[in-house]
């Protein structure tokens, strides 16, 4: 029973990570299906690219807070190491405030957006599918990859480079 408790945790822990990994089973099997019925058939999914398109951006925005609790979003660390001890500090509550200021930012705008989405009733020309069911993974996502930020900064997560250089020391 236990063990049941901790899978659910680690699965909820990790939704991000499970939603990225259902979309892109998603987006490869109806890609391989499409160039099968395109090819083979001749017979093209016609609204095989909306479809494409909205599994990326799910992809991108509910893989993003996985990254950054990770340690695998792209930064330059090699100046910030060549500081003194508490400049780095300094530099790393710079670089918080920065992160947060830049997420908050685009959780704002998007909010925006998405109102607009919902006011216009704008959807994709195939499908049907809503702008705002496509882009609304984004406001989770801003707020997901705040709580990763600060999760990866309280234990300590190091990016894959900072863990390969200091293994070499």
């Amino acid at each position: 029973m236990e063990d049941n408790k901790s899978s659910f945790k680690s699965c909820l822990a990790n939704l991000d990570i499970v939603i990225a990994g259902t979309v892109l089973a998603i987006l490869i099997v109806l890609t391989f299906a499409g160039v099968i019925w395109r090819y083979f058939l001749g017979k093209p999914f016609t609204w095989l690219e909306e479809v494409q398109t909205a599994c990326m951006v799910w992809i991108v925005f509910s893989a993003a807070g996985a990254a950054f609790r990770m340690g695998n979003h792209v930064a330059i660390e090699m100046i910030v190491d060549l500081m003194p001890k508490a400049l780095q500090k300094v530099m790393t509550v710079l670089i918080s405030v920065v992160v947060v200021a830049v997420l908050a930012y685009l959780f704002d705008k998007t909010i925006g957006f998405i109102q607009i989405f919902l006011r216009s009733g704008r959807a994709t020309s195939m499908m049907k599918i809503p702008f705002w069911l496509i882009y609304g993974i984004a406001i989770p996502a801003y707020i997901d990859m705040i709580v990763s930020y600060f999760y990866s900064i309280w234990k300590g997560v190091k990016s894959e480079a900072k863990e390969a250089a200091s293994g070499n020391e």
